[in-house]
């Protein structure tokens, strides 16, 4: 067959999440690993605030651990993920509570069954940090939502967990244990160390200080609303140490939650 005649086929999307699909569905189980279901689920319905009757996006879903809590208020739930192992995953696991569609988080516009505008909220959980560029990225969600919708995202705190730049350390001296930050302001794209048991596959998280997350909202017509920082406690232990260690914890956020509503026109 001549060259020219063949048929071109569509690049495939390359994701990074594939190898790691199994190993992910077994941390993340059911209903969500740990820091999931006591601090992002809670965090995350909070802030995207999901009503009965509405329709919700939740975009990077994985394995679709927001779905069965949507479904639950009564809320339409739609799921995106560019990995195709982890939505055959979501859809085994919760396929009865919404609707899962494979694509890119940057043109949600080319996914068929998305239309502009038809959705009430829309909600990044803990999966912004896992997407780039971040400008197309947010004004993808933005063409997604209703004027006056909102956009939920919840993350890995930027200021204080700059991955492989950040760390937690302990001073002898004073009996304290303290958050050292090596970078924050320069955004960096820091491929991750291998998970236990996991051979290939290698996710990269993309840090960018929290300027570059308000400034990218404020770009494609959302306005910040809201905003809350969670920490996560640990130990029960009373020695010096462990009391500490769960003070720093209480006073250094783990996540960042930031909730914009989109303008309605006229607004802006």
């Amino acid at each position: 067959m001549n060259n020219k005649n063949r048929k071109k086929r569509k690049p495939t999307p390359n994701t990074s999440w594939d190898p790691l699909a199994r190993w992910y569905d077994g941390w993340m189980g059911q209903d969500g690993g740990r820091h999931h279901r006591q601090l992002a689920i809670p965090a995350i319905l909070e802030l995207a605030d999901p009503r009965s009757g509405e329709h919700i996006l939740d975009v990077g879903c994985g394995q679709g651990v927001l779905a069965p809590y949507i479904a639950r208020i009564g809320a339409q739930y739609t799921g995106v993920d560019i990995s195709p192992q982890l939505l055959h995953m979501a859809r085994k696991r919760h396929g009865r509570r919404g609707r899962f569609l494979h694509g890119d988080a940057r043109r949600l516009r080319q996914i068929p069954g998305l239309r502009a505008a038809s959705f009430d909220a829309a909600a990044f959980l803990l999966s912004i940090q896992d997407m780039e560029p971040l400008a197309p990225v947010l004004a993808s969600a933005a063409w997604a939502l209703k004027p006056g919708g909102r956009l939920a995202l919840l993350m890995t705190h930027p200021c204080f967990r700059v991955p492989r730049q950040s760390g937690w350390g302990w001073d002898d001296g004073r009996k304290l244990q303290f958050r050292r930050v090596d970078r924050y302001l320069t955004p960096l794209a820091v491929p991750l160390k291998p998970y236990p048991g996991q051979k290939k596959g290698v996710s990269r998280s993309f840090h960018r200080p929290l300027s570059l997350y308000i400034s990218g909202l404020v770009a494609c017509g959302m306005s910040v609303t809201a905003m809350c920082e969670i920490p996560a406690a640990i130990g029960n232990d009373a020695s010096k140490r462990n009391i500490a260690q769960r003070r720093a914890r209480e006073e250094i956020p783990l996540f960042l939650g930031l909730r914009a509503d989109k303008l309605h026109p006229g607004q802006e």
